[in-house]
């Protein structure tokens, strides 16, 4: 699965849980960023942790 951000094809690393939009499967790169807003929860998915090191 790839990133749900637009003219994103990183592989899908995080699930993260957006109070007023649903939740949505985004690379690491994304996560960083979109992570930081208040209320949104990131759930890292277990077969993709490898890609948070990074």
């Amino acid at each position: 699965m790839t990133c749900s951000e637009s003219d994103c094809e990183r592989p899908a690393a995080v699930e993260l849980h957006v109070p007023w939009d649903g939740n949505r499967l985004v690379c690491a790169a994304h996560a960083r960023v979109l992570g930081r807003q208040d209320g949104v929860v990131a759930d890292p998915l277990p077969e993709r942790a490898d890609e948070l090191l990074e």
